[in-house]
């Protein structure tokens, strides 16, 4: 068991890093925004997912093999991108009236696997947990993976808290504007595109992080 004064330590880090904007927090709030928290917390339980592979991948070694051999990085990092620039062209090419159509359970599956993938094909996070887990994990509290698997089950909480924490602040935030505007039909039409137009933007910034390394 890792000592209560070095669990302290890890979790302020993990606190450090889930306040700090990036791609994970930028994707639940827009997809929080644009298609409610229902949608924010699918993605968020897609992403927790992912980063519990990230944790045993590197509990496994597969980043002390990212680093050695950088062309499978690049491989993981253009099919990361590419995946991202395939939903800001579908959120281009549809109309929010169509994602409305969609049955809750296909688009509960679908923002799960959105939020999973997005995550998991970013080698930037697998790389995090390598650089992160090895400095609160030691031979001499026995085998390594155990260890690992316990400080990524509490990585894996307390972000699932922040992410859910962004959902309602997100899905928050756009509720107030649209009881400030008023029971519109024409309101929400403009709160449809608008949300589109931030998750197109979303994803194809995060994908061109990914394409330049």
């Amino acid at each position: 068991m890792i000592e209560p004064a070095l669990l302290s330590l890890y979790l302020g880090a993990l606190v450090a890093v889930y306040l700090s904007p990036g791609p994970d927090m930028a994707l639940i709030m827009a997809v929080s925004a644009a298609q409610g928290k229902r949608a924010g917390l699918h993605t968020a339980t897609g992403i927790g997912a992912a980063r519990f592979l990230h944790v045993l991948g590197s509990g496994l070694g597969l980043a002390a093999l990212f680093t050695a051999h950088p062309p499978f990085q690049d491989i993981v990092r253009f099919a990361g991108a590419g995946y991202l620039l395939f939903w800001a062209w579908r959120m281009l090419h549809s109309k929010p009236a169509e994602i409305d159509k969609v049955t809750p359970r296909s688009r509960a599956g679908s923002d799960m696997l959105r939020g999973f993938l997005t995550n998991l094909l970013n080698p930037k996070a697998l790389l995090f947990c390598s650089l992160l887990l090895p400095q609160f994990a030691s031979s001499e509290r026995g085998a390594l993976l155990p260890q690992f698997l316990h400080l990524g089950v509490i990585l894996v909480s307390v972000g699932l808290a922040f992410d859910i924490l962004y959902v309602f602040l997100a899905d928050g935030l756009v509720q107030r504007i649209r009881t400030g505007a008023g029971p519109s039909t024409r309101t929400g039409l403009y709160l449809g595109k608008a949300g589109n137009l931030l998750l197109i933007t979303v994803f194809a910034t995060m994908a061109i992080r990914l394409l330049v390394g």
